[in-house]
């Protein structure tokens, strides 16, 4: 288990950041089901990315990885049967995502994934999905998690879920575009819609037909025909919050490129709910950058994160440093993450000296004085980097435990902030 310690620091210059890890993983999901070849140029080189690329190999793609570029001949909407089972590694996207597209396979297909995937990745949504539409579709423990056996063909044209997981939601979505015949997915209780925009923002890319009301109901018309592509992956605004909160609690000046402002990833909604907080935050959209200036300390509010929920770890550690109280609200859904993302970031800073309260649904923190201690990261990438943030504004050293996580978004977190003089030791 990797460690490091982290001291306080000022930031200092320019970031390129990371590239999405939402992006390339439908960028190679749907290469798998074109026809002909894709290119996905400055893919994220992520251990989900790995999972993804195996997963569609074992299913009939041909996958070439060419230094920044992935070449994929894809399957033509028709996935074969895998001989081995798909481990799904740390991805919950990759086990709804392939697990979906299993439903169309007329042979057994077998999923599972590490230990948060068999504990805390829920799957009972997308699998009363397949077996609304007719697929054989059960959790082997009958916990409702992984490992997951799923046969198809995909006979019903209809099927009702619970939507507060955005995953299983675009999961049957794309299932139903490459299903047989047309097909209707209505929605109970719709979350994490900026993720489903995300799906949507692809459909109508590659020319997938669909009609929708609203986020309750979408009528996919089945039998979709994709050609090959060709995709330059943008840069992720989840992983740019963690640079962008740095910069703001250490009152440092940070410009960040590889930022697309028009791109329809739902967490740019972090920037202007910063700057509705008092942070001096300047875009240049024709230059995709970002420029964080150092300003007064920001005020608290409350926020809710039903659209955002992966910001919950990073504004957690922010409002720490706000001049007034702040309320995370509507974010249970951050408690099926790769951890429980509500009780872990409050019991990590609570060992600073965090006044930070935990909700069913959220967090109540008061502004606090944070002190260096020895932090867990609890194998959730977002938990290391908000910690790490954290330590950078505290008094005194924090040493990160289990930083080796940080690669699932941000492999090059360590050197990037080094070079921007951030206070790191081994």
């Amino acid at each position: 288990m990797r460690s490091f310690f982290a001291s306080p620091s000022s930031l200092q210059g320019h970031l390129t950041v990371p590239s999405s890890k939402s992006h390339t993983l439908r960028a190679v999901f749907f290469a798998f089901l074109a026809r002909g070849t894709s290119y996905i140029h400055d893919f994220l080189p992520s251990p989900d990315t790995t999972a993804m690329i195996q997963a569609v190999r074992q299913l009939g793609a041909e996958v070439e990885i060419l230094e920044n570029t992935l070449k994929i001949r894809g399957c033509a909407g028709n996935p074969t049967p895998s001989s081995d089972v798909i481990d799904c590694g740390n991805s919950g996207l990759v086990l709804r995502f392939i697990g979906a597209i299993a439903g169309l396979i007329s042979q057994y297909t077998i999923l599972t994934g590490d230990a948060s995937i068999r504990q805390s990745r829920v799957a009972a949504p997308l699998l009363r999905g397949l077996e609304q539409l007719g697929a054989f579709a059960v959790s082997s423990r009958e916990n409702g998690f992984a490992p997951l056996v799923i046969k198809g063909p995909i006979t019903q044209a209809y099927a009702d879920i619970d939507g507060k997981d955005s995953q299983p939601v675009s999961g049957l979505l794309m299932a139903a575009a490459f299903a047989s015949h047309p097909i209707e997915v209505h929605v109970q209780n719709p979350g994490e819609k900026p993720w489903i925009d995300l799906t949507l923002y692809w459909f109508d890319k590659l020319g997938i037909s669909y009609e929708r009301r609203g986020y309750s109901c979408y009528r996919m018309a089945g039998n979709s025909q994709i050609q090959g592509f060709e995709y330059r992956v943008p840069g992720d605004f989840s992983t740019a919050a963690f640079p962008i909160v740095a910069a703001i609690l250490t009152h440092s000046e940070l410009t960040l490129h590889n930022m697309d402002m028009k791109d329809p990833q739902g967490d740019k909604a972090i920037i202007p709910l910063l700057q509705s907080m008092g942070a001096i935050i300047h875009t240049d959209e024709e230059k995709g950058s970002l420029t964080i200036k150092p300003g007064k300390k920001l005020e608290g509010k409350i926020i809710d994160l039903d659209d955002s929920i992966d910001a919950v770890p990073i504004l957690a550690v922010l409002a720490c440093f706000a001049t007034s109280r702040t309320e995370i609200v509507n974010a249970s859904m951050a408690r099926n993450k790769e951890s429980d993302r509500i009780h872990c970031i409050a019991m990590e800073l609570q060992k600073m000296g965090a006044l930070i309260e935990e909700k069913p649904d959220g967090l109540v923190i008061e502004p606090s004085i944070l002190y260096g201690a020895k932090l867990y990261a609890h194998h959730d990438h977002r938990l290391a980097l908000a910690l790490t943030v954290a330590a950078l504004g505290a008094a005194g050293p924090s040493e990160i435990v289990g930083a080796e996580c940080m690669d699932k978004t941000y492999p090059s977190f360590f050197d990037d902030f080094k070079s921007l003089g951030a206070n790191f030791y081994e």
